[in-house]
């Protein structure tokens, strides 16, 4: 599933070939991907809440897009650009049988592509955006949130492991399992510690940690998805650049040289050093 910092790349990818564009129509060739009624006006800008992105028009209505878990954005006009769940669509012809609705602009076309159909575009007023139900539920991004408000969250739940807390969006946005992972490890914090061992300035550090793995995924393009797409089919590298724990599991740690663990921790696959990790 696309996260947050995948998101946040395609978002700043589109504002070079869609905005001050016109959207002049959309085809919807799957019902249940979009919602509303389709609308045209040129695009005045791209925001971003959590992992949803609208776009705003002129029109004063604005597109909605959730990619959920295999959700694809991919512009083709004089260049291809692409993001979402990988696969060899960045790169087919287009539409094809995963090509969901079609927004047609005055010199190119952006496909939503979506395998298994969770995803959707939906179209509302631009005044209405942000009173919408999944963006009213959001809580505040790592970039926004102090320590100390963390904190608190965290103490309500005292019981529950720090991992399923944090990976929770009404508790801090856009932490997804990769940046769980790597942030739990920067601060030395073990996933299945219960929150109410977690102290403030133990919440302080996995704060500035959840940050700097999602400023250094951001700045390299995204964690797994192939962002942009050229002949050489150019992907984001934080895994294999920044990542010290996910997916290392069997390797020696990069603090301590011990061997990285894979357990399950708030039913999602979790990669820690048992030895860092307290």
């Amino acid at each position: 599933m696309p996260e947050l910092p995948e998101v946040e790349t395609i978002r700043r990818g589109l504002l070079k070939y869609i905005v001050k564009k016109k959207l002049v129509g959309t085809e919807v060739l799957c019902e249940k991907s979009f919602i509303g009624e389709p609308v045209c006006g040129k695009v005045l800008g791209i925001r971003r809440f959590g992992k949803a992105l609208v776009i705003d028009l002129d029109s004063g209505f604005s597109l909605m897009v959730h990619l959920r878990m295999t959700g694809q954005l991919i512009y083709d006009g004089k260049e291809r650009y692409a993001g979402g769940h990988p696969s060899d669509n960045f790169v087919s012809e287009l539409p094809n049988k995963q090509t969901r609705v079609i927004l047609k602009f005055e010199d190119g076309v952006l496909y939503f592509n979506d395998q298994r159909k969770f995803g959707f575009i939906k179209a509302m007023p631009t005044s209405e955006v942000e009173q919408d139900g999944f963006i009213r539920k959001l809580a505040k991004e790592p970039w926004e949130m102090k320590a100390d408000e963390l904190y608190e969250k965290l103490q309500r739940r005292k019981g529950s492991c720090v991992k399923g807390v944090i990976l929770d969006q009404t508790v801090i946005c856009g932490l997804g399992n990769i940046y769980a992972d790597e942030a739990l490890f920067m601060a030395g914090i073990h996933p299945e510690r219960k929150c109410g061992k977690v102290s403030l300035a133990e919440t302080e550090q996995l704060l500035m940690a959840a940050r700097e793995v999602m400023d250094r995924s951001i700045s390299s393009g995204g964690s797994t998805m192939a962002t942009y797409v050229k002949a050489d089919g150019t992907k984001g590298d934080y895994l294999e650049l920044f990542a010290q724990v996910f997916h290392r599991e069997g390797q020696p740690c990069v603090k301590c040289g011990n061997e990285i663990k894979k357990i399950r921790v708030a039913g999602r696959g979790t990669h820690i050093c048992e030895r860092c990790q307290k």
